[in-house]
Order: structure tokens, then C-alpha cells, then sequence
């Protein structure tokens, strides 16, 4: 037919001689299976409409805004202006309670965390704050509480103290390392393993430590891929990482450049056109967030997404599992969806850190890998995340997966599981002697 590659007539697929020719007995059982399929995801199927998201609450999130930019003085183009809510960050109880209606309780609370570790959150991410619910997976990642400066937990330095070869570089892999840029973001995560090295002030680390840092990368041919973070590299002026970059793009083992930032889910408006057409300079150049929650995923973010997409940057997301926020599997699924639509691939998924003020987060690791269970094989391949624990004393991350292998040798057989819970053997090759 006309518009086919080749000059091919088609073949009707009821014609007993098409290879896809199936008898209409086999399709009853076809169908009788898709119905036991069906019947795997019933649960989610039910639940999955009323999963809040940042589309599906986007008519609340706008009467946030409205109050937010009353309340701070601003205007639409202002919202529009990542420089404004950087300028306006909210990090104080008497502007946060114009906006959330704290009461005596809660003010106090927030207060005297502030001396365990400070916190900020952007008007942006405000704004997608349920203001009637403290277990608002907003809420609970952004606004201190009363847990962080009571539970105890471990100090974990080793990650900095005994892998930073040289000034502003963590290194804990053969071939790869991080560069810390800065400490700055635009929300601090309550949840974030680095909050004890924030500081109080905000600072962009200077050229010499960065070239010092650029320095051990050139005189080491085995460094092939270099992470930018902090903080949040996406902090950094458009300019200045501009700079850093292009000094990677000259040394000619680094084969490619990451970029750690969470302003996708807590400033989406910072991903400009300027700040895209500066990436797409600098190819390969891949960029790894931290969405945490379907409310994250706004109109705003995959905006962001689809501009970084089209400059040639590659995106994939890092969740932490949280208590009370994404550990359960309904909605960690509809979380690893929606990243799927807007084109975020799924990435890790990584299990909270035992550390002082952030303890109230964790949950046993059985949940992490109980939501590996329900998503291999119950969605899309590409929609299925990693499962890691780091490791102590900066040993690296180790990634946790449900068993499937029973048996790795029976009657010269493997015998396995497969995800429906099915029990297989596979012909495997004998080992060589």
C-alpha cells in the first residue's frame, strides 16, 4: 500500500495463513486471562482517581497562589520569575502563618527547630501545600516539626570525612564523583540526609575550590562521569554553571555531566529558556530530581521537564521513601505514573537514612520492597525504579530487590518465581570448569 516502505499488500489477520492468525477458541482464553490480569491491579484501579496530584488539586493550589502573592506583595509575572521566589523565600513563622494559619502550638514548634537545623520554602511550593491538613506530604516535607528536635538518631560524616580526595569532591565510586557547588536550594527538605552541613548562611563555593576539585578530575583518566550538587546545582547563577561545565566539556575522559537539583518539584520556574539553551551546549548533560509525591508533578514541572527534554537533557527522579508521604504502594504507583507521562524516568527509589531529625520518616526497608513487588510486572518496566539503601560510613549505594531465584541449581535447573507469583524452571548453561 501507498506510505508502506515497501510495495507490500496487507494481510488480514483472520486468515488462517497470517502467522497472527488465532482460532477463536484461543481467544477465550486470552480473554479469560486479561480478566485475571485485571483483577491484579483492582485495588490500585479503585483508588488511583482519588490519589491527590498536582493536576487533579490544581483548582486549591490556585487559591494559594492568589493568597501567597497577596500576602508577599507580588504579581503574575512575579510568580513567573524564579529570581522573585528565590528573593521571597518564606523562612519565617509570622509570613508562613499568613499563608497556613498557624496556631500558638505550631509557630513554637517551628521555632525552636529552627535552632536544630534552619528551613525555607519557596512561595512556589507553598502554594501546593494543602492549607487545612499537617499530613500534607507538602506540608511534612517542608515545615519543621516538634520530631526533629526530639528523637535522636546517628551522625553519619564518613561520607565527607574519609571520600573527599580533594576540595568540594565526595568520591565513592571507581569512575564517577560529586563536585558540592553549594549549599543553596530553594526549599530544605526536611527529610534531607545533608540538613546538618547546610549552615546558616547561603554560599556558592568560589572558582579556586572549584578548580582545585577540576584539577583532581584532569589528573584522573578514570573519572568519566562528574555530579554537580550541594544544594542544588540549579542554584548556581546560569553563568557560573555555565563555567563549571564548559571546564568539564575540556577534559577529554569526563564523558558525562549530571546536574542534582529538586527545583523540577520545588521551583519549576527556574528552568528557563536561557538556562536550556546553555545546557544544550554542553551535551551529554543528564539531570537527576527528586519528586516525592504526585501533588509535586504540576502543569509548572512538566513545563520544566518538556524545556530541559527539548535541550537535550536527559531526566530521571530520585525519591526517598517517607513515612506518611509516598510509602504506600497505591500511591507510589500513581507517583512512578505520572513521572512516566510527564517523561521523567523513574530512577531510585531510596530508603530514608537512621539519622537525628529525620528518624520520624524512615519505615522498615519490608515496605521499600514490598513496593518493588507490586510494581514489577503490575506496570510498565520503564515505570520501575531501583530500591537502594545507602550504605554506612559512605560505602555507596546497594540496591534491594524482592527474591525471585529459589534455587540456582535443581536437576541442573533454575527455579524461580516470576512476578504473578508463578513457580518456573529455565534451562540455564552449565558453568565452565
Amino acid at each position: 500500500m501507498a506510505g508502506t516502505i515497501l510495495e507490500i499488500p496487507m494481510t488480514v489477520v483472520n486468515d488462517p495463513q497470517s502467522p497472527m492468525y488465532i482460532p477463536e477458541e484461543n481467544r477465550e482464553i486470552a480473554r479469560e486471562r486479561a480478566v485475571e490480569r485485571k483483577s491484579r491491579i483492582k485495588e490500585y484501579l479503585e483508588v488511583r482517581d482519588s490519589i491527590p496530584t498536582g493536576t487533579n488539586r490544581r483548582e486549591r493550589t490556585e487559591k494559594s497562589k492568589e493568597r501567597i502573592l497577596e500576602v508577599l506583595g507580588g504579581t503574575g509575572d512575579d510568580w513567573n520569575d524564579h529570581r522573585w521566589h528565590i528573593s521571597n523565600v518564606i523562612k519565617d513563622t509570622a509570613t508562613l502563618s499568613q499563608i497556613l494559619d498557624l496556631n500558638d502550638k505550631e509557630v513554637a514548634e517551628i521555632e525552636k527547630a529552627a535552632r536544630f537545623g534552619r528551613w525555607a520554602v519557596s512561595p512556589y511550593y507553598a502554594s501546593l501545600i494543602d492549607p487545612s491538613d499537617r499530613s500534607c506530604p507538602i506540608y511534612m516535607q517542608s515545615i519543621p516539626t516538634s520530631q526533629e528536635y526530639i528523637e535522636k538518631g546517628t551522625e553519619d560524616h564518613y561520607a565527607i570525612k574519609y571520600n573527599s580526595p580533594a576540595p568540594l569532591i565526595t568520591r565513592l565510586y571507581p569512575d564517577r564523583l560529586i563536585i558540592n557547588v553549594t549549599n543553596i536550594c530553594a526549599m530544605f527538605c526536611r527529610h534531607c540526609l545533608r540538613k546538618k552541613d547546610i549552615s546558616s548562611k547561603d554560599m556558592i563555593y568560589s572558582k579556586d575550590d572549584v578548580r582545585a576539585a577540576l584539577d583532581y578530575i584532569a589528573a584522573s583518566p578514570e573519572i568519566r562521569d562528574v555530579l554537580l550538587t550541594g544544594g542544588d546545582a540549579l542554584a548556581l547563577p546560569d553563568d557560573h554553571l555555565d563555567w563549571i561545565l564548559g571546564k568539564l566539556d575540556d577534559i577529554q575522559h569526563v564523558e558525562i555531566k549530571r546536574l542534582g537539583s529538586r527545583m523540577l518539584a520545588t521551583l519549576p520556574q527556574r528552568v528557563t529558556p536561557e538556562l536550556c539553551s546553555m545546557l544544550a551546549r554542553h551535551k551529554p548533560v543528564y539531570l537527576n530530581t527528586q519528586f516525592n509525591s504526585p501533588m509535586e508533578i504540576t502543569p509548572e514541572a512538566e513545563a520544566a521537564v518538556d524545556r530541559l527534554i527539548g535541550a537535550g537533557v536527559i531526566v530521571g527522579n530520585q525519591s526517598v521513601l517517607l513515612r506518611g508521604i509516598n510509602n504506600d504502594v497505591n500511591v507510589m504507583k500513581k507517583l512512578v505514573h505520572e513521572l512516566v507521562r510527564i517523561r521523567v524516568r523513574p530512577y531510585y527509589i531510596f530508603n530514608c537514612k537512621k539519622l537525628e531529625g529525620i528518624r520520624h520518616f524512615r519505615v522498615p526497608v519490608a515496605d521499600g520492597l514490598n513496593i518493588i513487588e507490586i510494581l514489577r510486572g503490575y506496570t510498565s518496566g520503564l515505570a520501575v525504579p531501583t530500591f537502594i539503601i545507602t550504605a554506612p560510613e559512605g560505602r555507596g549505594k546497594t540496591p534491594m530487590a524482592p527474591t525471585y531465584l529459589l534455587n540456582y541449581n535443581r536437576n541442573g535447573k533454575l527455579l524461580f518465581r516470576t512476578w504473578a507469583g508463578d513457580i518456573c524452571e529455565y534451562e540455564d548453561e552449565l558453568l565452565d570448569e
